[in-house]
């Protein structure tokens, strides 16, 4: 069974509170069991520091409220974080997948964050995007969960198919050092 780890971020009065949710599900015939980090909202005035979520997570759901500007700056910065070259102490092989969600859409009447401008984020920072009301929209929201645990699925194939064996990489290593394998005498 695969193991999915989803780390939900956002910023304060997103709609977000700090729990962890493990869930065991089938989806394309594969046994999956997701693991979804809801940290506590964090302070947007405090220094983004996701060293320990980006160690863990293969996915990221970053979520701003639509009807909060500095939500969706925070948001923002969240992306740039995680889609910064990787420093020495945390390289990936492959880039996380991420979904970035414009929530509270039930108050658009509000709106200061419009549609437009999210899907620009997303697209300019390689993720994906949806608006909706957790509030109001349960199928939604569940639909934007499969959406992100398809794209860590497609990362872990890539990742599969990018990692050689152990014994035939150190055979290619000592192949390369060495010449070909000689006969012991």
């Amino acid at each position: 069974m695969s193991e999915v780890k989803i780390a939900m971020m956002g910023g304060e009065g997103t709609g977000k509170s700090e729990s962890i949710y493990n869930k065991h599900l089938c989806l394309e015939g594969k046994q999956l069991n997701l693991v979804i980090y809801d940290p506590c909202s964090q302070s947007q005035k405090a220094k983004i520091s996701l060293t320990s979520e980006l160690h863990w997570a293969d996915g990221f759901v970053i979520v701003y409220d639509i009807s909060d500007r500095s939500s969706f700056a925070f948001a923002k910065a969240l992306i740039y974080r995680i889609r910064e070259p990787q420093t020495s102490h945390c390289k990936r092989a492959i880039e996380p997948a991420v979904l970035l969600v414009g929530n509270k859409q039930d108050l658009c009447h509000v709106r200061e964050v419009g549609c437009e401008e999210g899907q620009k984020l997303a697209l300019d920072n390689r993720c994906q995007f949806c608006e909706l009301s957790a509030a109001e929209q349960s199928l939604e929201v569940e639909m934007m969960f499969i959406k992100i645990i398809k794209d860590i699925l497609t990362n872990f194939k890539v990742k599969e198919k990018r990692r050689p064996s152990g014994s035939k990489s150190v055979a290619k290593l000592i192949n390369n050092v060495f010449g070909k394998r000689r006969k012991s005498v």
